[in-house]
């Protein structure tokens, strides 16, 4: 199906949360679908907006649906986020974090303190998807926030989708700290561009070459024609036919699931 509309195409940048799974629920045979998108002798990169979890974790995850990759094919927001501080900030700038323990980790490795709780040292206020969300941790984020400390959210999306529907992403809890704290996160994930930059150099391909994956209109979608890149949708996650019709820029492809896109 991708050959018919694009046969020019060398590298795919796949979405995961509702393209591969629903949390712990595969969608489809993916050692299956894996070996097809080899079978066609396509480059790809996964690229999530999810920044619960490290590299290691997506590793193990996808290894426990028949899938092994190296970890240069998987990147997340964590990574993002970490680099993107690294750029601006020196080794050692105390953050604060609204999020998973995965993504501390992840922040601590590239050179940053975290701070547990409201301190006169944090220069930088994380927000993203936090399992044990509590109100204070969202009363100190939002203080600090206040004080001038930058406030970066790892991505927009506000529904995770999981077995049983959809639950809060780490965008509603990034609106809930703009909302308290009167100002407006700077977003690192989809519908930004750093993503699919840092994917396209790890495939070496050009974005005419290169066709991302999603389920999501406003960031999957949106991000990719930003970087024009060339787009299919889905219809296995977030985003509906209907919705895909009044889309401003309708994607190029839209299909049930991925397999349907690589067979």
């Amino acid at each position: 199906m991708i050959f018919d509309h694009f046969p020019n195409i060398k590298g795919l940048i796949i979405d995961m949360d509702g393209v591969l799974w629903h949390d712990t629920e595969p969608i489809g045979n993916l050692a299956g679908i894996f070996e097809q998108i080899r079978n066609l002798d396509l480059r790809f990169i996964l690229a999530t907006n999810n920044a619960t979890r490290n590299v290691e974790e997506y590793l193990d995850k996808l290894a426990n649906f028949g899938i092994h990759l190296e970890p240069e094919q998987v990147i997340n927001t964590s990574q993002a986020t970490g680099l993107f501080l690294q750029e601006k900030f020196p080794s050692g700038t105390t953050i604060y974090v609204v999020g998973t323990p995965s993504l501390k980790k992840m922040l601590q490795s590239y050179g940053f303190r975290i701070a547990e709780r409201y301190s006169p040292e944090v220069e930088i206020v994380i927000a993203s998807l936090d399992f044990s969300l509590t109100y204070e941790k969202l009363s100190d984020a939002s203080l600090l926030i206040q004080s001038g400390c930058e406030f970066i959210g790892t991505n927009p999306d506000v529904t995770l989708p999981t077995p049983q529907g959809f639950i809060p992403g780490a965008g509603t809890i990034v609106r809930a700290l703009e909302v308290a704290s009167g100002r407006k996160a700077t977003i690192i994930g989809k519908p930004e561009p750093l993503l699919y930059e840092i994917a396209l150099k790890r495939l070496g391909t050009q974005p005419e070459e290169t066709l991302a994956i999603g389920d999501r209109l406003e960031t999957d979608i949106a991000g990719a024609q930003a970087a024009e890149i060339h787009t299919a949708l889905v219809l296995s996650g977030a985003s509906t036919m209907e919705q895909a019709r009044h889309f401003p820029q309708p994607p190029d492809m839209i299909a049930n699931n991925l397999l349907e896109l690589v067979t």
